[in-house]
């Protein structure tokens, strides 16, 4: 015997009629018909294609969204699911339910959607049903990938130029220029002898690198336009635009001279003094004094100077004896401009590596790294003495007032064993920008010792970690040399 529940006994109190289709016993409705025989005769879908088109660029990778935008979409995101759903016509014709992608091979240049809608039928009755539209992606080149593929693409030009004996501060600009993601509209990157040329579909995109130059190092920029051709008709005229970039030419670790109205300028700082880092101003600081200044690009380009010394003349020099100055010894007058707390000034004396254990005479300078140089350690400097500079500002100062060693920054010792330790890298705009990365370039190596030794200057950096490097025996190396570990800034 089938047992009968409760909820299959029919109320009798309730009016049933039958379907006017299939005569199966239904609750009254306005159609007058199951919903089995409903979705038979009614199609609430009708009007909705079932196949559309997505137009997709190969060079970048983006969708194409009528009239002419172009966007970047994950497969199965809900970026591309709503692109999809702006595609289809007449969906404002019910309402959308549910939306999802169904599973398609990856590789068959097809995007299913299913959907869910509901729509109102005869006599009011609303009828809720479930679809699937293919949606078949074509190829067709965006603009921007059309222009880079033409002859004549660009219609803007950046050149960034710098007249110094390294390229160090390229390699800054590379990193900040990644890691803000400043050249997401560059159409292409060529490679100068002295510097860079950045290329733009237009104006705009290449005022914008301009501005973000300018904002992250001291230049200055001249601009020019051609005339490519113009419609008399219509006034309209096409115009290639160009800006030439400059930046100082004076990098990390350089010694300058001063012009003596500057250097009133900047609170009677001495006339020599070492570039300590180049950011958006100039970092100065004076080693007889421990005074720093912050020099802008407007007051640098109005009284223009050259650097008397380059990193390329370090000289290697062995510390004999030190003595920190106290704070009574210490050279200060009025006026004096803002003394740096991170340096200590002292009486130091050196003696050239190279004539170590020769009847040599010590040499007496004053120094502004007192807080990390003990007798023994080793020093990089400049010889002025036996320098020939030739400079304009450096003729007319006193001979007594020259030092006759400047010292620069603390010599750590072999550097290959730190660069073969070092298992974090730097990313790259373009491999043809770096031609030579390894143990040949000695600029981008001494770049990547600076960061190292230096955690200011590399606060701006993206560094990332290296899974290509094979792990080596760090136990050799002195734990006092600077070195990046995983646990400070590598990402």
């Amino acid at each position: 015997m089938e047992y009968i529940s409760p909820e299959d006994i029919p109320d009798p109190n309730s009016t049933r009629i039958l379907c006017c289709q299939c005569a199966a016993p239904i609750e009254p409705n306005p159609s007058n018909m199951c919903v089995a025989c409903l979705r038979a005769h009614v199609d609430i879908t009708d009007g909705i294609p079932k196949q559309a088109t997505l137009f997709f660029c190969r060079g970048c990778e983006r969708y194409l969204q009528p009239p002419a935008e172009w966007l970047v979409c994950a497969l199965e995101s809900r970026e591309l699911l709503a692109l999809c759903l702006k595609r289809l016509k007449g969906l404002n014709r019910v309402k959308l339910i549910d939306a999802g992608f169904a599973w398609t091979e990856p590789h068959s240049k097809r995007i299913k959607v299913k959907l869910t809608v509901q729509g109102e039928v005869m006599g009011g009755a609303v009828l809720q049903q479930t679809f699937i539209v293919e949606f078949v992606i074509q190829h067709q080149m965006c603009d921007a990938c059309h222009r880079s593929e033409a002859q004549d693409y660009w219609r803007a030009l950046v050149q960034v130029r710098q007249r110094a004996n390294n390229r160090k501060t390229f390699y800054y600009l590379e990193q900040l220029i990644l890691k803000h993601k400043a050249h997401e509209n560059t159409l292409g990157i060529k490679p100068k002898h002295d510097g860079l040329d950045f290329f733009y579909a237009t104006e705009n995109t290449a005022r914008k690198m301009v501005d973000f130059i300018q904002s992250v190092l001291p230049i200055k920029c001249q601009h020019s336009k051609k005339l490519i051709s113009h419609d008399i008709h219509s006034n309209i005229y096409n115009y290639k635009f160009t800006y030439s970039i400059e930046i100082v030419p004076v990098s990390k670790d350089s010694v300058v001279c001063l012009p003596k109205k500057l250097t009133h300028q900047l609170g009677s700082i001495s006339p020599i003094c070492l570039v300590s880092r180049v950011t958006s101003t100039i970092h100065l600081i004076d080693p007889n004094t421990g005074q720093v200044c912050d020099l802008s690009s407007t007051v640098y380009w109005r009284h223009p100077f050259t650097p008397i010394c380059n990193p390329k003349q370090l000289v290697e020099y062995t510390v004999m004896d030190i003595d920190i100055l106290k704070e009574h010894e210490k050279k200060t007058f009025p006026g004096q401009g803002v003394v740096s707390n991170k340096h200590v000034i002292a009486d130091v004396w050196v003696v050239k590596s190279s004539e170590l254990g020769h009847d040599v005479n010590p040499i007496h300078t004053k120094t502004h790294l007192g807080h990390i140089l003990k007798p023994g350690d080793t020093v990089l400097g400049y010889n002025l003495c036996d320098t020939n500079v030739n400079d304009a500002n450096f003729d007319k100062l006193d001979k007594d007032s020259i030092p006759d060693v400047f010292l620069v920054k603390k010599y750590y010792g072999e550097r290959s064993a730190r660069r073969r330790a070092r298992n974090w890298k730097l990313k790259h705009m373009a491999d043809d920008l770096h031609e030579g990365l390894g143990s040949s370039n000695e600029d981008y190596n001494e770049f990547l010792d600076d960061l190292e030794e230096d955690p200011t200057f590399r606060q701006n950096i993206n560094i990332f970690k290296d899974a290509s490097r094979v792990p080596i025996d760090t136990d050799e190396i002195d734990p006092s040399l600077p070195r990046i570990t995983l646990a400070d800034d590598v990402g």
